[in-house]
């Protein structure tokens, strides 16, 4: 049993040396050292949390960053899962999605996606207070998990995917830029019809 103890003690320290972390325990290390971040809802709870958890995290958040975090809609709705007796609303399930874009130089797009995160909370008809409670823990679960799901997802990204991506839309905008010349100067060099005359009664 000792020798068992010792062995996972040991174990322990072997990996915390190697800078082993649980998950969800310390900060979560990006890639990614520099990010602009802005929200449509500019003073929202979920951009303030963000923007905590990037810089706790080391990085620099700053307006003219390389690359920009935009949280573009965040959504929510609510639905009845149970009732309970005498027709009382028993559970609710709580449902937040978030848009966001991750944008490159020139403000132009290099990915879109969406978190999606539910919860459920119990509404007692007798305690009003304690359901409202429950239901504004349930919310501040949705935010919390929100950002760690995003932390997450910027975890995967690299300098290297993100310049990858840079050199794809870089690309796209000048084949779109292109075309829109070329059929600009198609439609000037069109002769334009003269408006047909009709002979005098």
């Amino acid at each position: 049993m000792i020798k068992r103890n010792l062995l996972v003690m040991g174990l322990a320290v072997l990996l915390s040396a190697c800078g082993f972390q649980l998950r969800g325990t310390g900060t979560t290390e990006l890639a990614i050292k520099e990010l602009d971040l802005s929200a449509r809802n500019a003073y929202g709870e979920t951009v303030t949390q963000m923007r905590q958890v990037l810089e706790s995290s080391g990085v620099k958040v700053y307006t003219g960053a390389p690359y920009k975090l935009f949280l573009a809609d965040e959504q929510e709705s609510q639905r009845i899962l149970s009732y309970a007796g005498a027709g009382r609303t028993g559970e609710y399930q709580v449902t937040t999605v978030l848009n966001y874009d991750i944008l490159g130089q020139g403000n132009l797009p290099l990915m879109s996606d969406k978190l999606e995160v539910q919860k459920i909370f119990i509404h007692d008809g007798n305690n009003l207070v304690g359901s409202d409670q429950e239901a504004t823990d349930a919310r501040k679960e949705i935010r919390r998990e929100l950002v760690q799901r995003m932390m997450l997802r910027l975890q995967q990204l690299t300098p290297t995917q993100l310049d990858q991506l840079q050199q794809t839309a870089d690309a796209k905008a000048k084949a779109e830029a292109a075309a829109l010349e070329a059929a600009q100067k198609a439609e000037a060099e069109t002769p334009r019809q003269s408006p047909l005359e009709l002979p005098q009664q």
